[in-house]
C-alpha cells in the first residue's frame, strides 16, 4: 500500500489556504487509515546516515556493556531495553526486539528522569541523538498544530502541553533471523500509546497495517517520514481519529540475515494534560466511548500492559 503523501511545507511555509488543505489531507489520512508520510519535513539525509551509523553501532556492542546502560526503575523509559521484556498488550510472547529510549533533552533542567550518555560506548552519539530529537519534535509539533486545526481546535492548542511534554525517541534493532524463531513476530500487532509517531522511512519495511480487516504491508520511499494517530489522540477525539492496529512481521527467507533498525519518535504532551474526550467529539450518534484520564496516568496503564511497568 502506497501511504498519501504530503509536503510539509505547505504547512510551514503555506498561505491560509494551503495550510488549510494540508490540515484537511492529514486529517482525511488519519480518519481512513490512520497512517500518512510526510515529505519535505526537514529532517534530511545526512540526519537519516548519522543516526542510522551510530545506533548501529551501539547495538553491535557485546551484550554485557549494551546491559551497562539499563537504568534501573525507568520502566524502560530512558537507557536500553534487552531482549524478552516488551509484548505488545495482550499478548504473552516477547516482542522479537532491543531498544534504546531517551527523552526531552532538557529533561534534568525540568525534573525529569535523566536520559543515559551513550558516548562512553559510541563516540559522538549523544550529540547525534540530541540534534535528531530536535528536530523531530519540531516536526512533531507543528504537525499537531495542523491536527488540532482539522479537529476544531486553535493550532495552539497542544502547543503548551508539547512544550511541556514527555516525548520519546526509540531505537529498535529487531536482529536477523538464520532461523524462524519458534515463537514471537519482532512486533506484534499493537497500537501506540501516545498522540502522533513520527517514523523514518528507510525502516518502513516489514510494517503492516490493518486496513478493511486485512494485515497489508506499506511501501514507502527513504526520504519520507511516516505518522500515525496513537491512542492518546484516539481518546481526546473520541474515536474520530483512530488509533489504527500495526505490526512488524518477521522477514522473509531471503532476508532472514538481514538485521532491521526503526526509530520512531513518540510524541507525548505534558503528564498532567488531560486526555478527556472533546465535548464537541460527543454527540447521540457518537457516544462517549472513553473514560476521563491524564496522559501521565494513562502512560503508566500501558506500560503495565506491555510489561515495561
Amino acid at each position: 500500500m502506497q501511504l498519501p503523501t504530503l509536503s510539509l511545507q505547505d504547512w510551514t511555509h503555506g498561505g491560509p489556504e494551503a495550510q488549510k488543505a494540508f490540515s484537511d489531507a492529514l486529517g482525511t489520512a488519519f480518519r481512513t487509515l490512520g497512517f500518512a508520510a510526510i515529505e519535505h519535513h526537514g529532517f534530511g539525509a545526512t540526519d537519516r546516515e548519522q543516526l542510522y551509523t551510530a545506533v548501529q553501532q551501539f547495538f553491535q556492542l557485546p551484550e554485557a556493556i549494551k546491559r551497562d546502560y539499563i537504568l534501573a526503575g525507568a520502566k524502560g523509559q530512558r537507557g536500553f531495553t534487552p531482549f524478552g521484556v516488551e509484548h505488545a498488550k495482550g499478548e504473552t510472547s516477547a516482542d522479537l526486539k532491543e531498544f534504546f529510549q531517551w527523552g526531552p533533552m532538557n529533561a534534568e533542567a525540568r525534573g525529569l528522569m535523566p536520559n543515559v550518555a551513550v558516548n562512553a560506548a559510541v563516540s559522538g552519539m549523544d550529540d547525534v541523538i540530541h540534534d535528531a530529537y530536535v528536530k523531530l519534535e519540531a516536526i512533531g509539533n507543528e504537525l499537531m498544530k495542523a491536527v488540532a486545526l482539522h479537529i476544531g481546535l486553535d493550532r495552539e492548542y497542544f502547543t503548551k502541553a508539547l512544550a511541556g511534554g514527555h516525548s520519546i525517541f526509540r531505537a529498535i534493532h529487531y536482529p536477523a533471523q538464520p532461523e524462524l524463531p519458534e515463537d514471537g513476530i519482532r512486533a506484534a500487532a499493537h497500537e501506540d500509546i501516545n498522540l502522533i509517531t513520527l517514523l523514518m522511512g528507510a525502516s518502513a519495511e516489514g510494517l503492516e497495517v490493518i486496513s478493511e480487516g486485512k494485515w497489508v504491508p506499506i511501501h514507502v520511499t527513504t526520504d519520507v517520514l511516516v505518522i500515525n494517530v496513537g491512542d492518546m489522540l484516539q481518546r481526546l477525539t473520541n474515536g474520530v481519529l483512530a488509533s489504527t492496529t500495526h505490526r512488524v512481521v518477521n522477514p522473509t527467507a531471503e532476508k532472514r540475515h538481514l538485521p532491521r533498525f526503526s526509530m520512531p519518535f513518540f510524541v507525548h504532551p505534558k503528564e498532567d494534560m488531560p486526555l478527556n474526550c472533546l465535548a464537541h467529539c460527543v454527540s447521540a450518534e457518537r457516544p462517549k466511548a472513553f473514560s476521563d484520564i491524564t496522559a501521565g496516568a494513562y502512560l503508566h496503564e500501558r506500560l503495565v500492559e506491555i510489561g515495561l511497568a
